[in-house]
């Protein structure tokens, strides 16, 4: 898999700055029962990188340290890691918000029929990806046999109260474009979603997140050897909206790899860029032993990707 941070490192992105911490997003490992077109994590059922209980236990200890209130949790399929359950335990325990980035297809695996009844007995954030309505979209992003798969784990989320109104357990889906283009205006394709899925299968969500494909791992590397990286690199400069620099994720999160590296964001990590655009790589140990919450953020060309047009975050559009 090719590289792309030699292409993306030369930049005018223009220099921004941490304001907090809300958010300690963790990447559990790289370990997934798929492995998507799109995917910047490179993902997939041969990968071995997992995280240990021991890095949960200094996160968690971090997220008191800064009054960290939310957790979100991705991978791979976080739920693929053997402490998963332990984690999302303790973190609400500690009455923090969980959010899990749920591939729906996980549930449909053997051995993972707890998953859903899990989430909502610890009234977990769903934020599950469907990258559209369409099974054939859908199965040609993902793999034959994926939107039947994720339909029916909707469909039981939807069961448990995932989706319904006043249950308080929020599920929204994720639409990434099926390949280098922007994603459509989020509010009306939201509809669309609603529309379709409710009338098809009897689907109801809270809301519906757009997110860029950023052009690094196994997304970047297909556009490198199709010769479409300049191209799609050109489309994201030429749709940045400096508004939009004010609401991007990287300001109030600090990311997590699986051995306890810290990131500005999940795109840094797949970069090996690490927090604050540093030389040498910080881990959660740094900060339990006193060091200050980095405020410089590390940047890259790729940053163009959550700027571009309506703006992209891990919690969808930026603006309208």
């Amino acid at each position: 898999m090719r590289d792309t941070w030699p292409l993306l490192q030369k930049t005018d992105f223009p220099a921004i700055r941490r304001e907090r911490i809300d958010t300690l997003q963790m990447n559990l490992g790289y370990l997934c029962n798929l492995a998507c077109l799109h995917c910047h994590v490179g993902a997939g059922p041969n990968r071995t990188e997992l995280m240990d209980k021991s890095t949960m236990e200094q996160a968690l200890a971090v997220a008191d340290r800064f009054a960290v209130r939310t957790l979100d949790l991705t991978g791979g399929s976080p739920e693929m890691n053997a402490h998963f359950r332990w984690l999302v335990e303790q973190a609400r325990a500690r009455g923090m918000h969980v959010m899990d980035r749920l591939n729906p297809t996980i549930m449909e695996e053997a051995g993972y029929e707890w998953v859903g009844e899990f989430l909502a007995s610890q009234r977990v954030e769903v934020i599950a990806s469907l990258p559209c309505y369409s099974k054939e979209n859908v199965d040609s992003q993902r793999g034959n046999g994926v939107f039947e798969a994720s339909i029916k784990a909707l469909q039981t989320l939807n069961a448990l109260g995932y989706g319904e109104p006043d249950s308080g357990l929020e599920m929204n889906l994720v639409y990434n474009p099926l390949g280098p283009s922007l994603p459509p205006p989020q509010g009306a394709l939201e509809d669309d979603y609603k529309r379709l899925l409710g009338e098809e299968f009897g689907i109801r969500f809270n809301q519906l997140f757009t997110i860029t494909n950023m052009p690094i791992k196994r997304f970047g590397a297909i556009l490198a050897a199709q010769g479409q990286f300049t191209d799609y690199m050109q489309l994201l400069k030429d749709a940045y909206r400096p508004d939009n620099l004010k609401a991007v994720m990287c300001r109030n999160l600090i990311s997590v790899d699986y051995q306890g590296h810290l990131y500005d964001c999940d795109f840094n990590q797949m970069l090996g860029l690490p927090i604050g655009g540093n030389r040498e790589p910080r881990h959660l140990r740094d900060l339990l032993e006193g060091s200050e919450l980095p405020r410089r953020i590390g940047i890259g060309d790729h940053c163009y990707g959550c700027t571009a047009g309506q703006g992209s975050s891990c919690g969808g559009a930026l603006s309208e």
